[in-house]
């Protein structure tokens, strides 16, 4: 089982989301899944960023509601979470 840990940043972003009526529960249920260390469903749509983010990477918890985490040795670090909008514009 991995830590977890959580940037500043990230939990200001999951306080947007949580103000936007995001199902937080949606986002701990795959936050589970990476610190068991297990693969994440087709549907999560996982995959690695480049550029500003280049060697994390992204998740979708909805269809525009994106994780974006790192998988350093023993720990899930989750960098940023929220829309499409909200991270890369």
């Amino acid at each position: 089982m991995r830590l977890r840990q959580q940037t500043n940043k990230f939990k200001k972003d999951l306080r947007r989301m949580v103000r936007r009526g995001a199902r937080v529960d949606d986002l701990a249920a795959v936050i589970d899944i990476l610190a068991a260390d297990t693969a994440l469903p087709k549907a999560c749509r996982p995959h690695k960023l480049v550029g500003d983010y280049a060697d994390l990477w992204e998740c979708h918890i909805a269809p525009d509601w994106l994780l974006i985490y790192e998988l350093p040795e023993g720990v899930v670090l989750l960098h940023r979470t929220g829309t499409h909008a909200d991270l890369f514009d």
